[in-house]
């Protein structure tokens, strides 16, 4: 009697089986991406009323590889599942107490491949979730960033960031549950000195956590604004989940931890109402006190006149080395039509003018020779 071709066993499987693997994993890979976007555009229909201003493509884009991966995943283990062998050999033994007796278990390859793709499938849903709420926050940002409030630009990202831990916090103990079969509850509660090791090891990162929530809650600072902590000065980019981005002028990334940003002296730049300009001129000695005066007084009555710039006081400060000290200080206010450099420019060159009318110069540091002085003494 013939043996159909098909039924011929090699490995402990049959030819037919290795077809059948053969067939569901190629056409696993070559409809997974097809597959992918039609799932992608039903899950997003549940969300089209929320996300009704934004493309469905970005929703795609962020969905697409973590159903491909676990379509992957699914393919390869229903694949795998049409073996015999080597899937009955037992990969090792152990001992497990059954009404307090204890019985002698095999644990089996084709056990040991259901838990290893378990806890990939289970991976790969909780990825969804987290891209979801990705998603769910990009639609958020979009809508916040319509509105004048930037409250609404600090917190989206900040809720996002939580509930992106919290997911993966579940996903951890849903992984120790069902894949590792370990009862998290008596994990916890077993740690013992262990889990006060960890608690002190988390010591920071509970500090940066405490200092996100008391940011949100005080609301130093918010999203756009210009600070200043620690002599570093920057825009707020990001209030993230454990730490703040800065970005300074000339574009370096400064990433601070929250609790930095609550426990140091913060100067909120932008909650300003005015810049407060302070400097000296000094004028040679040669300057008369008639002239003196008569600058002080124009430079006065210029910045009092000038639009940006306001509270000016200008006054003869000092005796120098080697010049008549004047100080100048004044306010630039902050508003959008007045750029500071351009301010200090225009009061800057006003001031030459102004020195240069009166026939005084500006000062700088001289030495004299014994024979300049006598010579002058002399005459």
């Amino acid at each position: 009697m013939e043996i159909n071709f098909f039924e011929q066993v090699f490995w402990g499987n049959t030819i037919k089986q290795y077809v059948i693997i053969g067939i569901i994993i190629v056409v696993g890979l070559l409809f997974k991406r097809i597959i992918s976007r039609l799932l992608s555009k039903l899950i997003f229909k549940l969300f089209k009323k929320f996300a009704d201003q934004v493309n469905s493509d970005t929703f795609i884009g962020l969905l697409l590889k973590p159903i491909e991966f676990f379509i992957s995943v699914f393919t390869l283990y229903v694949a795998i599942k049409q073996l015999k062998h080597p899937l009955e050999v037992t990969f090792f033994n152990y001992k497990k107490t059954i009404d307090k007796v204890k019985v002698n278990e095999a644990f089996t390859i084709g056990e040991l491949i259901d838990k290893v793709f378990l806890f990939l499938i289970v991976l790969s849903i909780f990825w969804i979730v987290l891209r979801i709420i990705d998603f769910i926050a990009h639609v958020l940002l979009a809508r916040s960033a319509k509105t004048k409030n930037k409250a609404d630009d600090q917190l989206v990202p900040f809720i996002k960031e939580l509930l992106k831990f919290l997911v993966s916090f579940i996903g951890f103990f849903v992984l120790l549950g069902y894949v590792f079969e370990v009862n998290a509850v008596s994990l916890i509660t077993g740690l013992g000195i262990g889990g006060i090791a960890i608690a002190m090891a988390a010591k920071d990162s509970l500090e940066n956590l405490l200092g996100s929530f008391l940011i949100f809650m005080d609301k130093p600072f918010t999203v756009g604004d210009v600070v200043k902590v620690d002599g570093i000065e920057g825009t707020i980019e990001r209030v993230g989940f454990r730490s703040t981005v800065l970005r300074s002028a000339d574009k370096t990334t400064y990433i601070i931890p929250n609790r930095s940003m609550i426990d140091g002296v913060l100067e909120n730049l932008t909650m300003r109402n005015a810049r407060r300009v302070k400097f000296d001129i000094g004028l040679t000695y040669e300057t008369s006190n008639e002239a003196l005066k008569k600058i002080i007084v124009e430079i006065n009555e210029f910045l009092k006149g000038n639009t940006g710039t306001t509270d000016a006081t200008v006054a003869f400060d000092s005796f120098g080395d080697s010049a008549l000290n004047i100080q100048i200080i004044y306010l630039v206010p902050m508003k959008k039509e007045f750029d500071l450099a351009k301010v200090k420019e225009e009061v800057n060159f006003k001031i030459i003018e102004i020195v240069e009318q009166n026939g005084s110069e500006f000062a700088y540091p001289t030495q004299r020779t014994i024979g300049e002085i006598t010579g002058k003494q002399e005459k």
